[in-house]
């Protein structure tokens, strides 16, 4: 049987980690991101498909596609988190868990940034841990299909 797959997907400006606002994201880049990812997929016993798009409809096709091909969503909507109507329409179209990630703690920043589009069809949401909040959504995803298995 092969691993269940994971997509883990990125909006726009984060393909700029670790130049873009250090000082609230981090030094660390896209690139040590994904291999955070894969690395903690692996003992996990996920396959994952990483992404990053600067394109609000290329995020909410990948997110369509997700309906068909994943077990499973890892979400950092970036920006669209607080504007895209469209994309919460499209990921409440899955039928999948969904995790929203976001490195910043958007309830300490701007005001605008407090409202999430998203979080109505995420399962849960982390916020504010940076990489590792990735991590702990893919263990929670991990967990709740475990739940889901036993249920069935």
């Amino acid at each position: 049987m092969s691993a269940p797959l994971i997509f883990v997907l990125n909006g726009p400006n984060l393909n700029m980690l670790g130049t873009r606002q250090p000082e609230i994201y981090g030094a660390e880049t896209i690139d040590d991101l994904e291999t955070l990812c894969a690395e903690t997929a692996d003992g996990l016993g996920f396959a994952i498909d990483f992404r990053q798009t600067n394109l609000e409809g290329e995020l909410i096709s990948w997110v369509q596609e997700a309906r068909a091909r994943a077990a499973g969503v890892v979400i950092n909507p970036a920006g669209y988190t607080h504007t895209s109507v469209a994309l919460m329409d499209a990921l409440l179209a899955l039928d999948v868990p969904v995790i929203e990630v976001h490195i910043s703690n958007i309830h300490k920043r701007e005001a605008f940034r407090h409202h999430s589009y998203v979080s109505r069809a995420a399962t849960g949401v982390i916020a504010g841990l940076g990489f590792a909040g990735y991590r702990l959504a893919l263990l929670a995803l991990s967990e709740i299909l475990e739940e889901e298995d036993d249920d069935q």
